[in-house]
């Protein structure tokens, strides 16, 4: 009996390791079929916001465990050694530290918030959603209007409109400008293409992505606005810009008219709307709306905070 509580003992110590190895192995096989998965997004970037993104994240990701791993190694180690059944290990807690110890134990934080400074200030600039991105192609706008549950693009400039849909030309930059109307705050998020931004009544926030590369990109409210949360996503579709092009005179020529009797129907709540093209005969929807929840007086400056 004694015999097998001693090897019982002696396994239970690697117990740790072994775990965490496991969990290693599992991190790797998840990120290395993610890359043959149909559409793992988060780490499947198919635009330049995206990818800045996603580099960020596994940055932050190796100089983290660069510090947790020998941390939680050193913890199970110290753990261990100093075990009340080690007759071996000498506790003297009164023992004075060295400089280098002392070196070691706050130089290795700050070290770690320098760098992540060094990094992270510049990039933040760079991937604000509001920083226009350069490209040989005129920018896009399309206006986005969250409502009770569905997603409203219009785009002011082809006199279209699409309920759960957004094409948009590749290589092409994409100005969004997220509002919303009769509906709690909402997340816009296409993974595929860059971050989230809030869609809020009576702001307009600005989100500048691009795809380059053709393809259907889901798109959602990342967080939960209510009942119809789950049935508000969308496709975000890239195409050339000679597709884009068509797809718009086909939408315009098209059997339905948003109007403002149109989008009136459009604010009654709602869930899992189907898409829907729409050619746009009254173009100030959009100022309409910013005007509704903020009056004359404040109209000029929320479209500058879009800009």
């Amino acid at each position: 009996m004694s015999k097998t509580i001693n090897q019982t003992k002696r396994y239970s110590k690697f117990a740790p390791f072994v775990f965490a190895v496991i969990i290693a192995l599992e991190t790797t096989i998840l990120i290395v079929l993610s890359h043959n998965a149909k559409n793992f997004a988060l780490f499947n970037p198919k635009g330049p916001i995206a990818s800045g993104q996603l580099d960020l994240i596994i940055f932050s990701a190796v100089l983290m465990l660069a510090i947790a791993i020998p941390t939680l190694m050193l913890l199970y180690f110290f753990a261990w050694k100093y075990r009340e059944s080690n007759e071996k290990a000498t506790y003297d807690p009164d023992t004075r530290r060295g400089i280098f110890f002392l070196l070691t134990i706050w130089g290795i934080p700050v070290l770690t918030m320098l760098v992540f400074a060094f990094v992270m200030i510049p990039a933040t600039h760079q991937l604000d959603p509001r920083q226009h991105i350069s490209s040989a192609h005129k920018t896009l706008t399309i206006q986005v209007v969250a409502m009770r549950w569905k997603w409203v693009f219009l785009y002011p400039e082809q006199h279209i409109a699409t309920i759960n849909y957004v094409q948009i030309p590749t290589d092409t930059p994409v100005k969004f400008e997220l509002s919303a109307d009769e509906v709690p705050m909402s997340s816009f998020w296409i993974p595929n293409l860059g971050g989230q931004l809030y869609a809020m009544t009576g702001h307009v926030n600005t989100l500048n992505l691009m795809a380059e590369k053709p393809g259907d990109y889901p798109g959602s409210s990342a967080e939960i606005n209510g009942a119809g949360f789950s049935g508000m996503k969308f496709v975000a579709h890239a195409d050339s810009n000679e597709n884009f092009d068509k797809w718009v005179e086909g939408v315009k020529s098209g059997p339905n008219i948003l109007d403002s009797s149109e989008y009136a129907k459009l604010l009654k709540p709602s869930e899992y709307n189907q898409s829907t093209l729409y050619a746009i005969t009254q173009t100030n929807l959009f100022d309409s709306l910013l005007l509704k929840y903020n009056g004359s007086h404040n109209h000029d400056h929320m479209r500058m905070e879009a800009q």
